[in-house]
């Protein structure tokens, strides 16, 4: 769905892109966009943006959607547009300047765990494989088990990256890495316009000495150079998980805050919810694949 202050009969110049979430499990609601880390506004004038956001807060009243959920980047409204949101869950969003040369960038990843690892798998012969293909896929999803065991998560459906790879065509890619043929870490990225997407990565625990993660991410920065793509968008990390939002920066990505807007007020508050989240981690970091896989499958299409 998209909101916008066009009449009918004047061309779409602006909009605020949702898409309308709808089970039997909740109450219909907006999310720009559900699975994406964050959604720009696709409007420039200050008093249009707080138009549109006003006006959205009258449709729990229409009964039209029960809830609504903005993901904007920093800075992209003034503040005065959010009257009536409230702030949601809060993640730091990390992206990599690649407008400077290959070797400028290469010496500006940390030394001992970055540009070590990277010539560490060199050495150990790692082996990368990029498609779509359905073998591909089916490896980087054995991996996306393991790795989201090791979270306390259950892995989106098979069916869900089947979709994405399909329906992005060439704009969607599986890095996978390979030790003496066996699949060891892979990533899936998003590529448009000037912008890489890392999106998905899991890996086998097992390998992490080998430097599988920043050799598979120092490849992805040399495709992205090669494509003319001046930003690696390294995704949001939540404030706790340290050691992911070290290794970004090790990568020399630069943070900035992403701050969720929702109407009206969620009912639990922020330490309920992450509370409740850490118990869910506790029970699916020890259920069986089929059962995570099963979890997976019945879970997601409720959440966004």
């Amino acid at each position: 769905m998209v909101f916008t202050s066009a009449r009918p009969d004047q061309e779409l110049a602006s909009g605020l892109v949702f898409s309308n979430v709808r089970s039997w499990l909740i109450r219909p609601r907006l999310v720009s966009l559900p699975f994406s880390d964050h959604t720009d506004p696709l409007i420039d004038d200050p008093a249009e943006m707080h138009s549109l956001a006003e006006f959205l807060t009258r449709g729990p009243n229409a009964r039209q959607w029960h809830s609504i959920e903005l993901r904007p980047p920093e800075c992209s409204a003034a503040p005065d547009t959010w009257d009536g949101f409230s702030d949601g869950h809060t993640f730091l969003l990390h992206s990599l300047n690649l407008r400077p040369s290959l070797p400028y960038l290469f010496r500006a990843l940390q030394k001992d765990s970055i540009q070590r690892k990277i010539r560490r798998g060199e050495r150990e012969g790692l082996q990368l494989r990029e498609g779509r293909s359905e073998s591909l896929l089916r490896a980087f999803y054995r991996l996306t088990v393991l790795t989201r065991r090791r979270q306390g998560l259950p892995p989106p459906p098979i069916l869900w990256f089947r979709n994405v790879l399909a329906c992005l065509g060439e704009r969607a890619l599986i890095h996978l890495v390979l030790k003496n043929e066996r699949p060891i870490a892979a990533i899936l990225t998003l590529h448009y316009k000037e912008t890489m997407v890392y999106k998905y990565g899991c890996s086998d625990a097992r390998y992490h000495s080998l430097g599988s993660m920043p050799f598979v991410l120092w490849r992805t920065v040399e495709l992205a150079k090669s494509l003319g793509c001046t930003k690696l968008d390294f995704g949001r990390s939540d404030p706790a998980n340290h050691g992911l939002i070290t290794f970004k920066e090790r990568f020399g990505a630069v943070r900035s805050t992403l701050t969720y807007k929702k109407f009206p007020a969620p009912t639990s508050s922020l330490v309920e919810s992450a509370w409740l989240e850490r118990a869910a981690r506790g029970v699916f970091s020890v259920l069986p694949d089929r059962l995570q896989i099963l979890a997976g499958r019945v879970i997601y299409p409720h959440i966004g």
